[in-house]
This record gives C-alpha cells, sequence and structure tokens, in this order.
C-alpha cells in the first residue's frame, strides 16, 4: 500500500506539472519567460496534441531574438520634373501668346500637340531636350492636347499629358493698309495702318507694326483721325519726301493681338509698294500760278486762280497753305456748295488734294481771271487745256505746296493733313514702340 500510494502521488505531481506546462503554452497573454520566473532564454516550450486519447510528449525548441530580418527597400521616385508654361489646363490664351514645356532633370523623349481634329501642331525642340516651344499661331476659340513623355537622368519616363484652350473673342478686328500693293505713288504719300476697333494699349499695336524700305529712309509713326472714321489709325512718313524709287513693304501683325473689350486682331496684312516719280507742284496764290517740278526741275507752269476769301474777307473761301496731298482724281465730276448758291455743277479733270472741297480743276468761266485775280470759293482753277495736262501727270501722294494764303491746312481739313504737322510734333503722336 505504501509503494502505491507513492506511485499514485508521484503521478499525480506530474499531471499536475504537464497541466501547468500545457496552459503556459496556450496562454494568449503571458510571457513566455514568466513561466519558469526566468529572465533569459526559454529553452523548452511545451505543447500538447491529443492523438487518439494519447498524450504527445512536449517538443524542445531554443528560442532567441531574430538579428537576420532585413526591411524591404523602397523604390526611389523618378527624378524628371515636367513642367508648362502657361499652366496644363489653361484657358482664354492668345492663339500668338508664347507656350513651352519643359523638363527639369531630363529631357523629352517624346512629345504630341494636336488640334480639336487631331492635326499635329508644330514645335520645336531644343537641342538638348529640356525644352519644346511651339512654333505656329493657333485658332481662336479651341482646345488642344499635349501628350508626352520625359526621361529623366535616372533613365526613368515620366509620361505626361494636358490641353490649352484659346480665347473666343467679340468680334476680330480687322486692318487696312494704304496705299495698295503693288501700286505707285507720290513722295509724300503717308502710310495709313487703319483698325475696325480702337486698341485700349496704342504701344502694343504699334510695336506690331513695320515699315521696311529700300533704301533707308527715316521716319515716324502717328495716330492721324482721318475722315470718316471714329478712331486714328496709324500713320508712318518720311521726315522728308520720299526718295524716288523707294521700294516700302509694310507688315502689320495683328492676328491674336489683345485690342480690349473682348477684341482680338484678325487677319495679318501686308503692302508692297514703290515711291514714283519724284512730281512737286508749288501753288502760289500771290503769284496766281502753279508750278510743277520734276526731280527738282520745271515741267510746267500754268496761270491759275485761288480762292477770293482772302480779298473779301471770308475765312471759308480761302485756299489753305501748306503740304496738300493728291488723294484723288476724276475726268468729270459735280461739285455743290449749298451754302454759296451751287449744287452739282459738272467740272472736268479734277485732282482732288484735300476733303475740304479743294481740287485743281478746269473752271472756263474763270478763265479770264487765271494768271491775275483769286476768284474761286476756294478751289484752284485752271484752263480746260491745262487742267487736264496736269490731270495726266497727277498720282496718289503727289504734294501740293500752297502758298501766299491767310488759312494754314490743319486737321479741320480732313485727309490728308499729315504734312501739315512740324515733324517734332509728329515724333509726340506716338509711344515710340513701333518701328521708326
Amino acid at each position: 500500500m505504501g509503494v502505491v500510494a507513492v506511485r499514485r502521488i508521484a503521478f499525480s505531481a506530474t499531471a499536475i506539472l504537464a497541466a501547468v506546462l500545457l496552459a503556459a503554452c496556450t496562454g494568449p497573454t503571458t510571457p513566455i519567460a514568466s513561466l519558469a520566473g526566468q529572465t533569459g532564454p526559454v529553452s523548452t516550450v511545451a505543447s500538447t496534441q491529443a492523438t487518439g486519447g494519447e498524450t504527445v510528449p512536449p517538443s524542445t525548441a531554443s528560442v532567441t531574438p531574430s538579428s537576420s530580418a532585413k526591411p524591404t527597400p523602397t523604390e526611389k521616385p523618378p527624378v524628371a520634373v515636367v513642367s508648362s508654361n502657361p499652366a496644363f489646363g489653361a484657358g482664354d490664351l492668345s492663339p500668338t501668346g508664347p507656350l513651352a514645356i519643359s523638363v527639369a532633370q531630363g529631357t523629352i523623349t517624346s512629345l504630341q500637340f494636336t488640334d480639336p481634329q487631331g492635326e499635329p501642331v508644330n514645335g520645336t525642340t531644343a537641342p538638348n531636350g529640356s525644352t519644346w516651344t511651339l512654333a505656329e499661331p493657333l485658332g481662336y476659340g479651341k482646345t488642344y492636347k499635349m501628350t508626352g513623355i520625359a526621361t529623366g537622368t535616372d533613365g526613368k519616363a515620366v509620361p505626361f499629358t494636358g490641353t490649352f484652350s484659346t480665347v473666343t473673342p467679340v468680334d476680330e478686328v480687322t486692318t487696312g493698309i494704304s496705299p495698295d500693293a503693288g501700286t505707285v505713288v507720290g513722295v509724300a504719300a503717308p502710310v495709313i495702318v487703319s483698325f475696325g476697333y480702337a486698341p485700349a494699349d496704342r504701344a502694343l499695336v504699334e510695336s506690331h507694326v513695320r515699315v521696311t524700305t529700300t533704301p533707308q529712309v527715316e521716319g515716324a509713326w502717328a495716330w492721324i483721325r482721318h475722315d470718316g472714321q471714329d478712331h486714328p489709325s496709324l500713320d508712318w512718313r518720311p521726315k522728308d519726301y520720299w526718295p524716288s524709287g523707294t521700294q516700302v513693304h509694310v507688315e502689320s501683325d495683328m492676328y491674336g493681338l489683345d485690342f480690349g473689350g473682348g477684341y482680338f486682331g484678325g487677319d495679318n496684312a501686308v503692302s508692297d509698294f514703290t515711291i514714283g516719280r519724284n512730281q512737286v507742284v508749288l501753288a502760289d496764290a500771290q503769284a496766281f500760278q502753279i508750278v510743277v517740278q520734276r526731280d527738282g526741275q520745271t515741267v510746267a507752269t500754268y496761270p491759275a486762280s485761288f480762292g477770293s476769301g482772302d480779298d473779301i474777307g471770308d475765312p471759308n473761301r480761302v485756299t489753305r497753305s501748306g503740304i496738300h496731298v493728291v488723294s484723288s482724281k476724276e475726268e468729270t465730276t459735280k461739285m455743290s456748295n449749298p451754302a454759296y448758291g451751287y449744287t452739282d455743277v459738272i467740272e472736268h479733270w479734277a485732282v482732288r488734294i484735300s476733303d475740304n472741297g479743294e481740287f485743281i480743276h478746269q473752271n472756263q468761266g474763270t478763265v479770264d481771271d487765271q494768271g491775275n485775280t483769286n476768284v474761286s470759293h476756294g478751289c484752284i482753277n485752271l484752263s480746260a487745256e491745262n487742267a487736264e495736262e496736269y490731270f495726266n501727270s497727277a498720282i496718289y501722294g503727289d504734294p501740293v505746296e500752297v502758298t501766299g494764303t491767310s488759312v494754314p491746312l490743319s486737321s479741320d481739313d480732313g485727309d490728308l493733313y499729315d504734312w501739315a504737322i512740324p515733324w517734332d510734333q509728329w515724333l509726340t503722336m506716338s509711344s515710340g514702340a513701333a518701328n521708326h
């Protein structure tokens, strides 16, 4: 009995120990080291598994902290940075404004810039591949798409894409240039660039017009209001009369230009014309004659009768003194001045020299006064034969220098009074931004 009792006690003690060890293995929060009351590694981990009512002996393992695990490496981002000026997605752009794509720490590998129909738009890539620049005008009211790939110095590709939209104008401003292309004009003909809308920034407009001459001629721009205009045109004239034979090229690059108020420049305009022979008319009211000079030599002298205003005290009948410019001519025309009692009087060989009603023309009714008395309402009267001869020699832009009267030609007399403005004053009538 004693032996049996001892064996039962021993068996019970063993079972209790096993139960304690099993609880330690399955406990969720108890530290492994606390099971043996140790602070060092635990060399034994007990575990049990039921297998057919048998108890599987506990396995043993050495448990130590691991120092061999390595962190997963983080991939570096691409170094190439793509930027756009203006920014991707920009709208209301001028169709002629600058547009560029740049890459820092890399180059542009490919780039496509297309219009709304998918057609390619031209651009230029810098030799080092770091920038792309738009190289042609865009259209109004359109959206363009850009796609491309940049490759960084690290060899990694960076795709990019974006859109750009251009402004839709309230209206496109038209531009006209005088003299017309292909014409031959006189030595006093001014260049006139007229616009369908008054620009808010005159200096900006001036910077987009240019006159090129062969040979080089000194001249300048001025803002001049012509008859029938709501706002001034931009005129260019030489300091002195044009040299005979000068070739003149005029450019007006208004497309895409902001005129203000939602208006933008329409199509560009160009004119190439030629300065003809040098013909100047010297019209002396005190000598009652006009002298036609060509290249400085007198080729004709005609007796004439000028306006009678200085003799009768009526300034409205005074032929204006100053440099007039031939603007048109008609073989037959009707003249009217109801204030002085005549309407639709037929006259011949009429050469217009201002818009205030001044002509050099035939008037057979004043032949006896021509050469000795001024009796007209302001025109310069010639005989039929002399009027026809002069008419045939005159071209647009010829200067007619009137002297000997009390009233000077001015802006009140309409076109063309450019030469009535002193040169020093002319130079103040623009911002100076245009080509001189």
